[in-house]
């Protein structure tokens, strides 16, 4: 465990500290305090910087009024868990876990917000719900310690479970690389040949369109329209809709420079959040504490989920204010970095 928050630290930048250690004869692990006894202003480089307002952008400053950042009421996360709650981690992936960026392909993980995740793992069971694809995400994340749900949560690998409360014909069990059990649940596939029609005439009715990217997220078609010229952008809507008018069992939604045709069924992230949350077996518990990190539209869904239930914290990823139902903020994904380290190092302090 010291290895990987070695390399963490290192692929963070804490170059110079870690350096500091190494040099010690003695040794860091055995002569001075553990990982988890070194105080956050140590290790978190933007702990003293994080959500702090511009001076001219008085709406940012009162917005953060009402979302403070999750990194200053940490305390108050932790003292919750020390009072036997459960902590269960939820993540979105594109720029939550990884930056938005021009290219959806090269939406990379960077090693050390890897490394953070697979720590957090290791003490909380942790899910990255995404819009895109599952398998796509584990691609890009590459960690069997969480569950994955892709397609907005229409395509979910969990636990192994069968529930009750859930349609059976949905759910199939199977076996990872390494032998673990688990569940997948897909409630829209019935809809997949539709999909696959929608993919193909939207490929080639969007070809002429300079710029514009079609992605195939399994149980959705993105319209990814970052590249598309400003005079083009009618043009691109008419084209999506004259597709979605063929399809009335599906809807179009949006998000970060994306439009997504999606089945029209009662299923989204907070269904995803929910659907988990059963098959760890804290449908009903009082004593778990849920925490939702994302930065989209698609996840107010959760963030609603959590609210109704009145456990948990979800925690929008902004840099600029906006409506949300979210309860606390962090500005980027680095602060998403910070704050996943300083709960892996607590899961460290909590299971001693």
């Amino acid at each position: 465990m010291r290895d990987n928050f070695a390399r963490l630290y290192k692929a963070v930048g804490f170059a110079k500290w870690f350096a500091n250690i190494e040099r010690d004869s003695a040794g860091y692990f055995s002569s001075k305090p553990r990982i988890d006894q070194i105080e956050p202003h140590e290790f978190i480089e933007d702990d003293n910087n994080f959500n702090e307002p511009n001076a001219a952008d008085p709406k940012y400053i009162h917005w953060l009024k009402e979302h403070p950042s999750a990194l200053r009421v940490f305390q108050g996360i932790k003292n919750l868990a020390e009072m036997g709650k459960q902590i269960v981690v939820f993540l979105d992936y594109d720029g939550t876990l990884t930056p938005i960026v021009d290219d959806p392909d090269r939406a990379f993980m960077s090693d050390a917000m890897r490394l953070a995740v697979r720590q957090v793992a290791k003490h909380f069971p942790t899910a990255i719900i995404s819009g895109r694809s599952r398998n796509k995400v584990y691609q890009f994340v590459k960690l069997d310690e969480v569950y994955y749900a892709g397609s907005h949560g229409m395509d979910i690998m969990g636990p192994r479970t069968k529930l009750k409360s859930y349609d059976g014909k949905y759910q199939t069990n199977s076996l990872d690389n390494k032998g673990n059990e688990f569940t997948i649940f897909q409630p829209a596939q019935e809809f997949l040949p539709a999909i696959k029609e929608i993919l193909d005439k939207m490929q080639k009715r969007t070809s002429d369109i300079e710029g514009v990217f079609i992605e195939d997220n399994r149980f959705c078609v993105s319209v990814h329209y970052r590249h598309v010229p400003d005079d083009d952008y009618g043009t691109l809507g008419k084209k999506v809709h004259s597709v979605l008018a063929e399809y009335p069992s599906f809807h179009l939604t949006r998000g970060k420079k994306v439009l997504e045709i999606r089945p029209s069924i009662e299923w989204n992230k907070g269904n995803a959040l929910l659907y988990l949350l059963d098959t760890l077996g804290f449908a009903k518990s009082s004593n778990v504490l849920p925490i939702y990190i994302g930065d989209d539209k698609t996840d107010e869904d959760a963030f609603k989920v959590l609210r109704d239930r009145g456990q948990g914290y979800p925690i929008i990823v902004s840099s600029t204010p906006r409506e949300t139902l979210a309860l606390c903020s962090l500005h980027d994904p680095s602060e998403v970095l910070s704050f996943l380290i300083r709960l892996a190092r607590w899961g460290v302090t909590a299971s001693q």
